[in-house]
């Protein structure tokens, strides 16, 4: 029977305690279990403990995928993910614009795997062919984008993937899996910093993949080597955290188009980047691919705007380095999550020393806005 959304997120890969009936899922805290036989293996290191099985399970469900693994965190996915399928004399196509962990995991490491790599010239499907090798082996893709909010044509990259036998990855963590699902539009692993929707509470660190079992048995062999896994106390809260996923994200959708409408008729800030505004460039490739738009946006302030200043003055919303929580906050990704490019990298991908990304959360938005204008001012 198919599952409603909500009913997925509080009851699939939900562990029973069978001893004591308990309401929420056990926690098995142990690193060490029986040997039973050469194909029973159960260590935290092989992914495999009930926790970490349990919550796989719910990641699966979530992405329409036939299996799921839990990380350390966002980026052990995501290099964990392109090494399974990436080695000496290969090249990989990405995006132009990603997050600049992924970006700089690419510059200042592939080289010294003999991995080639090329970024797309923008978002274009024409652009994407244009990159492919004969020794290309993967396209990898963000989409929105972090922090511009550029929407990626998921499908039509899925369809060249195809054409050129490519394995296709996205990294989904600004959509999250309420608002959409890359594997039904034709790509094979999704990837997700589950340090952001997932756990939702900016208090868990993790990473988690979706794809098929064929592909997850290859991510695997590679995964137990490296070493980053989840320990089970992080797993069974995250598992809690998702309960409450589609509930949150639902009203941090609601609350981003709000203010994305508002900031655009400010007169103190002169460009907002959000796919849920009509006038989006993207807008209307978004409403096909996404179920809703995100809690995620950018914006820029007029410039008789001091950003620092601005920053100073907020009371509510929460400067702070991370983003997707139940709280809101803001960042110049030029000094955070983009800090790893050069001035040149940031300029060429369109983020600006003055851009504000602007996690939003669910707080009322008319006090979202009172502490906005407020700072806005204070910052004249």
């Amino acid at each position: 029977m198919k599952k409603g959304i909500n009913t997925i997120c509080t009851h699939v890969g939900e562990l029973k305690d069978n001893e004591h009936k308990g309401a929420v899922s056990p926690l098995y805290m142990s690193t060490s279990y029986a040997f039973e036989d050469v194909e029973t293996k159960r260590y935290p290191r092989y992914f495999n403990t009930p926790n970490q099985v349990a919550l796989s399970k719910k990641i699966a469900a979530l992405e329409h995928a036939e299996a799921g693994m839990i990380f350390g965190s966002g980026m052990a996915a995501v290099s964990t993910a392109l090494l399974a399928f990436l080695q000496q004399g290969d090249h990989i196509v990405l995006q132009q614009t990603l997050y600049g962990g992924t970006s700089n995991l690419v510059v200042e490491e592939f080289e010294k795997f003999g991995i080639d790599y090329s970024f797309t010239k923008d978002l274009e499907i024409s652009s994407f062919e244009k990159e492919i090798k004969r020794n290309t082996k993967v396209i990898y893709i963000e989409t929105p984008s972090n922090p511009l909010l550029t929407i990626t044509n998921i499908e039509a990259v899925a369809r060249l993937a195809k054409q050129h036998e490519l394995v296709t990855m996205i990294d989904n963590t600004f959509a999250s899996p309420i608002n959409q699902n890359p594997i039904d539009l034709g790509i094979d692993i999704v990837i997700h910093s589950a340090t952001k929707y997932l756990g939702g509470h900016s208090d868990i660190l993790a990473g988690a993949i979706a794809t098929s079992t064929a592909h997850m048995d290859q991510i695997f062999q590679l995964a137990k080597n490296l070493g980053g896994s989840l320990s089970d106390y992080t797993v069974w809260l995250l598992e809690r955290s998702i309960k409450t996923l589609a509930l949150r994200v639902e009203r941090q959708n609601n609350n981003a188009l709000t203010m994305a409408e508002w900031l655009k008729n400010h007169d103190l800030v002169d460009t907002v980047y959000y796919p849920g505004l009509k006038d989006h460039p993207n807008h209307e490739l978004a409403k096909t691919q996404m179920h809703g738009f995100g809690g995620m946006l950018s914006f820029e302030c007029a410039a008789s705007v001091n950003t620092t200043s601005f920053f100073k003055a907020l009371q509510l919303i929460k400067p702070s380095m991370s983003l997707a929580g139940v709280e809101s906050t803001m960042l110049l990704p030029a000094l955070t999550s983009h800090s790893l490019l050069t001035p040149n990298e940031r300029y060429a991908q369109g983020i600006s020393d003055h851009l504000i990304r602007f996690s939003v959360g669910i707080e009322e938005v008319e006090d979202l806005q009172q502490d906005i204008s407020s700072a806005l001012r204070a910052g004249l």
